[in-house]
Formats: C-alpha cells, sequence, structure tokens
C-alpha cells in the first residue's frame, strides 16, 4: 500500500504475522484464475519469490479482494494509533510528499515543490492547484494548517502523533497554495514527518467535536478511493475516487476501481475464502504457510511471497506496577522466555529474534547487544536476589505480601499469541510464577493499553525506516504517549533528545547504539521476534514487488484479459 504517512511513525500491531507495515498492507487470501508463471520465480513451484512482474503494460479495472484481520474503531488520520486503520486510511488521504520505494527518499504528491532552510528550521511547500476532496471541495493551504493545528491542540487524541511535532512553532499560510512550517529547534525527521502527514479537510473537521467527529465513519479526503460503505463486522468498501488529482502524475496508478475488505478476525475461515476465489491476497500464518498454502494445487494459482519487514512483537511490563520496578525481576522473566522455541516451533524458523526496536539488519542496529538467553537458573538466582521467594508454601514466589502472579493483556485475534503466552506460562509455573492470559477485542486492548489499565501486554510494533525512538521510550510520553510501560531513564532521554537534532546519520548511529545498550539493561520490554511477511496473492494479480520495506500495492493491476469485475457488478 501506499508508503506515506503511517510509515513515518511507529504503529500499534496485533502480534503475529498479519500486522504488517501500512503501506505492505494488511491483505487477505486469495484465490483466482491461474496466470502465467512469474520469470522471476525460481526452483520449485512452492518456493515463495520476491516479485511477479510478466510482460504486460499495467491496466485499470477489476476489483481487489483483502481480508481485514480486525477492526478499527474508526478512520480518523489524526487520532488513529493502529495499523489496521492505517490500511484504510492510505486510500482515502493524501500526504504532501511520497516516499519512493526503492530510494526511501521523499518526492512530491500534494506539494509539488518544497524548500529548506540552511537551519533546518523553516519548511515551506507549494501545493499543486487544482486538487480537490472526495466531496469537490478544493484542497488550499488552509487545509495544511488546519490538520498540523489539530495535531498540536492538546484537546485532540493525538498524543502518539503529536510529540513528532512539538518542535513546530508555527503554521502560516502564505497563500491559497503555498504554507510555511517554523519550528524553535531542528529535526532530523521534520521533512518526513510533515511530508508523510495526511491531509484533512477544515470544511468537513472544523465543527463539532473531533475526536468523536462523524467523519470518523465517513472520511472525506483527497485520495485515490473514497468509502462507499463500512457494514461494522462485515466488509468495508472503497471506490475509485474521480475527483482525485493523480492519474497524470502517478500513470493512472493505483488501478483497481473497487477495494473490497471483508473483515473476518478468524485466520482458517479467511483460508476458505481465499480457497473459494473470494478473495485476493493475504498474510498467512506459519502453520497455514508450511502446510496449506504449500500444496501444488495452491501453487498452481497462488503467488507466494516470504521477506523480512520491519516490525516486531514484545511483552511490555507496565513498570508503575511494584513487581515489575526491579530490573533484576524484568530480566529474570526475559531469561525465562525460549525465543529459539518461538521462532522454530511456533514460528516454524521464519522469524528474526529481536533486541530492541532497531531492526537486524539496518545500521541503526547494535549487533553487541545479543538476545536474553534462556536461562531458568540463572532467572532463579536472580529472583532471589531480588527477594522472590515461597515464604508460605503455596507453590508462588512472594515478596513483601506481593505475589508473582500477573495477567498478560493480548489480542484474540491471532492464535500465535496465544500460543506464545502458553509456552511462557509453562516455563513461569515451573519457576513459582503464575501468568493470566487476557485474549481481548484489538480496540478494547488498545482502549486499556491507552488508558494503561494493564499489568503486562502482548503486542507489537511497526517500524519506519530510520525510525526515532521518542514516541514509545521517552519520558515525556509515560502518561500520555506511546510510552505505555512508562519508562523513565535520564540518559535515554538525553540520547534520543540529541538524536533528533543530529543530522549526521552515523553520529545518530552511535547514540541509537548506546540507548539500545540502555534498553537491554532495563529490560522494560521482553522482546521477542520479527516475523517474516508471508504473502500469498492471486495469480492474475501482476506488479508486484517487494522492497526494503515492503510492498507497494498502487503498483498492483489486472491484465484486461484476467479481469473479472465491472464497476459495479461482481
Amino acid at each position: 500500500m501506499k508508503q506515506t504517512g503511517p510509515q513515518n511513525r511507529m504503529k500499534n500491531i496485533a502480534v503475529a504475522t498479519l500486522g504488517l507495515p501500512v503501506w505492505l498492507a494488511l491483505v487477505g487470501l486469495l484465490a483466482g484464475c491461474g496466470g502465467p508463471a512469474t520469470s522471476s520465480a525460481s526452483g520449485a513451484a512452492s518456493s515463495p519469490i520476491q516479485e511477479y512482474m510478466p510482460d504486460a503494460p499495467p491496466e485499470r479495472g477489476d476489483w481487489l479482494r483483502l481480508r481485514l484481520p480486525a477492526e478499527m474503531p474508526h478512520l480518523n488520520p489524526l487520532t488513529s494509533s493502529d495499523a489496521y486503520a492505517d490500511e484504510i486510511l492510505a486510500w482515502i488521504f493524501d500526504p504532501l510528499l511520497d516516499r519512493d520505494p526503492r530510494t526511501l527518499e521523499m518526492r512530491p504528491w500534494l506539494a509539488s515543490s518544497w524548500e529548506i532552510s540552511d537551519d533546518h528550521l523553516q519548511y515551506v511547500f507549494h501545493l499543486r492547484p487544482g486538487v480537490v476532496f472526495s466531496d469537490g471541495h478544493p484542497l488550499t493551504a488552509e487545509d495544511v494548517k488546519f490538520t498540523f493545528d489539530m495535531i498540536r491542540s492538546p484537546q485532540v487524541d493525538a498524543p502518539q502523533l503529536r510529540n513528532y511535532f512539538v518542535d513546530i512553532t508555527s503554521v502560516d499560510v502564505l497563500d491559497e497554495h503555498t504554507v510555511r512550517f517554523t519550528c524553535d529547534k531542528p529535526y532530523y525527521r521534520h521533512l518526513v514527518m510533515i511530508g508523510g502527514m495526511y491531509i484533512i479537510p477544515k470544511h468537513v473537521y472544523g465543527e463539532g467535536d473531533f475526536n468523536r467527529h462523524p467523519a470518523n465513519r465517513a472520511p472525506v479526503g483527497s485520495g485515490p478511493y473514497r468509502l462507499e460503505h463500512w457494514k461494522t463486522g462485515q466488509e468495508l468498501v472503497l471506490v475509485r475516487n474521480d475527483r482525485w488529482w493523480g492519474p497524470e502524475s502517478t500513470r493512472n496508478r493505483p488501478y483497481f476501481d473497487r477495494i473490497v475488505y471483508t473483515i473476518l478476525t478468524e485466520d482458517n475461515s479467511a483460508f476458505l475464502l481465499l480457497a473459494r476465489g473470494d478473495l485476493d491476497a493475504m498474510a498467512l500464518r506459519p502453520d497455514i504457510w508450511e502446510r496449506r498454502a504449500a500444496t501444488p494445487r495452491f501453487t498452481e494459482r497462488f503467488n507466494r511471497f516470504a521477506y523480512d519487514r520491519p516490525a516486531y512483537n514484545y511483552i511490555g511490563w507496565n513498570l508503575r506496577d511494584p513487581r515489575f520496578a526491579d530490573r533484576r525481576v524484568r530480566r529474570a522473566l526475559a531469561m525465562l522466555m525460549d525465543r529459539e522455541a518461538i521462532r522454530d516451533g511456533i514460528y516454524k524458523g521464519l522469524a528474526t529474534i529481536v533486541t530492541s526496536g532497531f531492526m537486524p539488519g539496518t545500521p541503526e542496529f547494535n549487533p553487541n547487544v545479543r538476545p536474553v538467553p534462556y536461562d531458568p537458573a540463572g532467572a532463579r538466582k536472580l529472583l532471589a536476589e531480588a527477594g522472590w521467594r515461597d515464604s508460605n508454601g503455596d507453590g508462588l514466589l512472594d515478596r513483601e505480601g506481593l505475589t508473582l502472579k500477573f495477567e498478560v493483556a493480548t489480542t484474540n485475534q491471532n492464535p500465535l499469541a496465544e500460543q506464545i503466552l502458553t509456552l511462557y506460562k509453562e516455563a513461569l509455573a515451573r519457576e513459582g510464577i503464575e501468568l493470566v492470559i487476557r485474549p481481548m477485542e484489538w480496540a478494547s486492548l488498545l482502549d486499556r493499553v491507552d488508558k494503561r489499565e494493564f499489568e503486562a501486554v502482548l503486542m507489537g510494533w511497526q517500524m519506519p525506516p530510520d525510525p526515532d525512538p521518542y514516541q514509545v521510550w521517552h519520558s515525556s510520553q509515560a502518561e500520555a504517549g506511546s510510552n505505555y510501560v512508562g519508562f523513565v531513564n535520564g540518559e535515554a532521554d538525553r540520547l534520543i533528545v540529541d538524536a533528533r537534532a543530529c543530522f549526521d546519520r552515523n553520529e545518530r548511529i552511535r547514540m541509537y547504539h548506546r540507548f539500545q545498550e540502555i534498553l537491554d539493561e532495563e529490560q522494560p520490554y521482553l522482546f521477542l521476534i520479527a516475523p517474516k511477511a508471508l504473502l500469498a496473492v492471486d495469480r492474475r494479480i501482476y506488479g508486484i514487488r517487494t522492497y526494503p520495506f515492503g510492498m507497494d500495492q498502487r503498483e498492483w493491476f489486472v491484465p484486461r484479459s484476467l479481469q473479472r469485475f465491472g464497476l459495479t457488478n461482481p
């Protein structure tokens, strides 16, 4: 999907294989008629490939039918904090700038050009003339100013987003198509963050309660698609926005007339829809990938893609809870998690063990920080040093009237989360620790986490290129931001702030390497794994490429001879 907006900041994902980066698409499963085999595929028919580019010119038409694994609470691009909403928002709204999927450089989009002052304190954007929202109202500099005024307003429920713009002191309209951002200090990602933010219409959102606005269920944007209908618990349908400004500038991309999302939380049921021909693409669980999606019958009809992705899973400890206040306890709890068993058993080897939010293979990753080993004996020693022992013989460790029993909240829409926690529960029980698994609906889980009403939580983050850890780890975000666990460390704060003002990437990398050492010392998260993206796509869909940070679905198309659906009729 589109590589703009949401990928520029970290977003919550439901643990597992289905929380792909926004512009990678949280897609469903597929079925369909067979197309020609890709020239890029090698080996057996069941082998995963990296691209599917048969020699055929891109054509408009047909439908793209996808699965939505969890239903988002709303579709407001400023207040949304989860990737499922962003999957939809990326089709409906446009940002000022787009990101080239190959180079990751910013390029013109709503803004045709821009200037940056030598001191990196002023950014001026020149908007394309003639751009209108899907309701026909012109998009102007006033809409850009309004968008960022809302982000910066403390009355708007956007703390996870607002921290990226705290250095902006003013947003000024210079004329109808020119807007200037003034900052009080430099930030190396200002262009990415300002340029990547979706622009909302002032005439729609400027009246009423912004946080609970009716447009949150019926958004109006300037993107290539508009919302046709949203049936809660059933489906969400997007249709081509005939007023979109983009066809000439984007060579007629995206190509589909309609994008249909079936809301389906259960993986096996979704696979049946795929196999029946009611879905065109789907992210797969490792067990499904290994068995049902590896048969000759399946691979004759679908292409399979397996590749690394910038997303990881973790258990976050609420550090406000006295049971998790001692870092020796947190390290002991990490030593009781067998990550290799998760990687090899649950994820079938299709994952990488992580030590922080910086992805292995990227320059920001510190290879000297090693995963905490599975070491029950070492964990027992640390727990004893921290004063935890079974003083009353009930089989559970206790200390000063507290019992080492806690609840881990997670999504009820991914069986892999329960498998991870069941494995962990058994390991903890052998050491006198009781874990209670609390599965919840995705929206309810996010609400509980936002309110800090949890003991521990199993979730994930999707990562942008060259990530800024401020959102998740700076102490200012502990009470009203994405630092849900309440991590406070003075040295970490200084490193994060200094890195933000540093335009020398090598120097930032040095700072981030030290920051990862602090995370390893403190263990505020029990870092787990980064699963590979496992994606199946109907062979009738062409134009599929894998890029460093995912796929761009705007490039996907169906040749005229393989198209199945018209504008309105299935």
